[in-house]
């Protein structure tokens, strides 16, 4: 999934998109409105995230332009604006959501995910959203998996790692194939990140006295399953 984040504030934007990428997603970001709109136009985004004021030329203005070009992309609004007559104008905007800054990072995070889960009418849900596993299961679509009477949160990276042991239970996967899944041919992170990522995922499924499921085959990669690798 792909963000465009516009926003002058870089004190907000830097970290706020490093959260975003933290949690799966590509994000480039825009520090001003004619930025903002020449990358918005080029499309290819799943949800864009627009600052109401910027300078030159103000989220509103990218949200009706775009509307106007018939461009249905999410667009979540940030802004100190919270009087009703500014809701009803950026909604009438164009814009399908809207956050009042200062807001809580976990409430920014949430609609996110609804809104890119609203953004794909087209892709109907299979009859069985979920993949399972021994005791796991995993509700791709929610982020969600549940193992052991508990309910756990994943983040989008987290859940896009998962769905792939859990499609190739017991075989090898290798760090290549591993890296190339979660971020493809560009982009590739330092070497250290797909073993932190595997950490963090272990910490949700493997609470303590559960039955470990994922393996490192030192040197190699990966192995998911329920017996001692």
């Amino acid at each position: 999934m792909k963000i465009l984040l516009v926003d002058d504030e870089i004190e907000l934007t830097d970290p706020l998109s490093r959260v975003l990428e933290r949690e799966g997603y590509r994000v480039d970001v825009a520090y001003d409105g004619p930025q903002g709109r020449q990358l918005a136009a080029r499309g290819g985004y799943d949800l864009l995230i627009l600052d109401w004021m910027l300078p030159e030329l103000s989220g509103v203005e990218i949200c009706q332009e775009l509307r106007r070009a018939g461009d249905l992309t999410p667009v979540l609004f940030l802004t100190a604006k919270d009087t009703l007559d500014d809701r009803v104008c950026g909604l009438d905007a164009g814009a399908d959501d809207y956050l009042v800054k200062p807001f809580e990072l976990r409430e920014l995070l949430a609609r996110v995910r609804a809104q890119l889960r609203r953004s794909r009418p087209g892709e109907p849900p299979p009859d069985d959203e979920r993949m399972r596993f021994d005791d796991l299961e995993l509700d791709c679509d929610n982020q969600l998996a549940y193992r052991g009477g508990r309910s756990i949160e994943l983040s989008e990276k987290e859940t896009q790692l998962l769905a792939y042991f859990m499609r190739y239970p017991g075989q090898l996967l290798s760090h290549e194939q591993l890296y190339q899944h979660l971020w493809g041919s560009d982009r590739q992170p330092s070497s250290n990140v797909l073993a932190a990522q595997i950490r963090l995922l272990r910490r949700k499924i493997e609470a303590s006295g559960d039955k470990p499921l994922i393996h490192t085959v030192y040197g190699k990669g990966y192995r998911f399953g329920s017996g001692n690798e």
